[in-house]
């Protein structure tokens, strides 16, 4: 079972597992998770639309990052860019965005009809950087550091921002 304090995003496939959740609960993730930002992920939805991704998504976290040796750490999940990607990938499978910033009241909203989530997580690389036990660039790589990236990490920490049509 998933509880808050520790929880597995790669067995959050089931809606119910996310409804176990609540805003404001503190959360550890471990498992798979896909980084994409400004560059990488209105790409993603273009392939989605097109029916050409090779990965599933169904289920899938989504940390708004870029990669590099440095590290990993959100940025802001506001910019158009980034948040304008939010509702499709909401409704394309995508169940937890990870990030930071305060997001409008329609994604607000999209997330709640797709029972998706938006955790935030603290912005600190060298952190972030030492949970990451796995990474490999799947999409974009000719856009370096901000290409898409499948990561395999251990306890990440996070807040659970949005849900159910809440927000903190």
């Amino acid at each position: 079972e998933i509880y808050p304090g520790d929880w597995s995003s790669d067995v959050c496939s089931s809606d119910l597992d996310l409804l176990k959740l609540n805003v404001g609960d503190q959360i550890s993730i471990s498992g798979i998770i896909y980084t994409g930002r400004d560059a990488a992920l209105p790409q993603l939805v273009k392939l989605i639309k097109n029916n050409s991704l090779d990965f599933n998504l169904k289920g899938a976290a989504i940390m708004h990052t870029a990669v590099s040796d440095a590290g990993v750490a959100p940025t802001t999940s506001n910019k158009e860019e980034i948040e304008s990607t939010i509702p499709f990938l909401s409704e394309n499978g995508v169940k937890i965005h990870i990030g930071k910033g305060k997001l409008s009241e329609n994604t607000v909203k999209s997330l709640e009809k797709n029972n998706s989530i938006f955790i935030i997580t603290p912005p600190v690389a060298a952190l972030l950087n030492s949970k990451v036990l796995k990474k490999e660039c799947v999409a974009f790589e000719k856009e370096g550091i901000e290409a898409m990236y499948k990561l395999k990490v251990e306890n990440i920490p996070g807040i659970v921002a949005i849900h159910k049509g809440k927000s903190i």
